[in-house]
């Protein structure tokens, strides 16, 4: 059966369309905020917030509350105070992720060990799982990703200048402090979103991989954020799709996918410098 077949035969099940429709715009969001932060040596951001979104889960399925309600604002604190850790030069990045993740990632089974224990919902969010992904998931999802993609888009310039030179950003009167303030709510609100379908353990690959594809073949911000898009969302649908066909974890089938697209693309970035070299 080949891939068409396969996602034909995906989207007579509401549930997988639910799954692709949520998947494709965090993975939409997850490259475009990628970029900057692997430009700005901030990619493992993503990995220690989605183990603070795990914590703040556990705790949240433990109570019986609402996990996004509840993790939404305590991952966009945390993301906050790493920012804030980083410009006052306290602690290096580094090791306040690490510090945050670790301590998060042990609040989180603790909880779980002394109350469900690990459940259904619990696995889904530490590893993924498509069937996680329920319709007020949805819509949730939807809004929340779509003020995502909005808010990159208008500050896109602002976001451009604080990557590349942000000295110079300050001298040019850029809110330096707000735009990265921002970069790292939106990325909070991304991890969030995109563990139910990849997992706490996954979700990270989401920023860092296409980014570091699209960097292999691309030189420009721009052509860069456009490629780490198209890259990003192939890279969901054509894992999705093998997921689907072999039953493998979907989450681990992208990251699969992306690793296949980092060396397909660094092959390629090679053949290409070593061509302009013999130019």
């Amino acid at each position: 059966m080949n891939m068409i077949s396969l996602l034909m035969e995906m989207v007579s099940y509401s549930f997988i369309v639910r799954a692709l429709l949520v998947g494709c715009m965090v993975s939409l969001c997850a490259s475009l905020l990628g970029v900057s932060l692997v430009l700005k040596n901030y990619s493992m951001i993503g990995d220690g917030l989605s183990h603070v979104s795990f914590g703040a889960l556990s705790v949240a399925v433990a109570c019986g509350w609402s996990p996004l309600q509840v993790s939404i604002p305590v991952v966009v604190i945390a993301a906050v105070a790493l920012l804030r850790l980083e410009e006052t030069g306290k602690i290096k990045s580094d090791a306040a992720i690490a510090v945050v993740s670790s301590g998060a990632l042990a609040v989180g089974v603790t909880v779980t060990s002394l109350t469900t224990g690990m459940n259904l919902d619990v696995y889904s969010y530490m590893f993924g799982s498509i069937l996680a992904m329920r319709r007020s998931d949805v819509a949730v999802s939807t809004v929340l990703c779509l003020t995502v993609l909005v808010l990159f888009l208008i500050c896109y310039h602002k976001i451009f200048a604080i990557t590349f030179d942000e000295t110079f950003a300050k001298t040019a009167r850029v809110r330096t402090s707000f735009y990265n303030t921002l970069i790292a709510v939106l990325t909070a609100v991304t991890i969030v979103l995109g563990m139910q379908m990849m997992g706490a353990l996954l979700i990270s690959s989401l920023i860092i991989f296409p980014s570091l594809i699209s960097m292999r073949v691309m030189k420009s911000f721009r052509g860069v954020v456009i490629c780490s898009a198209a890259v990003s969302v192939a890279a969901f649908f054509i894992g999705m799709i093998l997921s689907y066909g072999y039953g493998t974890p979907a989450g681990a089938s992208v990251v699969l996918v992306n690793l296949a697209f980092l060396t397909v693309f660094s092959l390629a970035g090679k053949i290409a410098a070593s061509r302009r070299r013999h130019t």
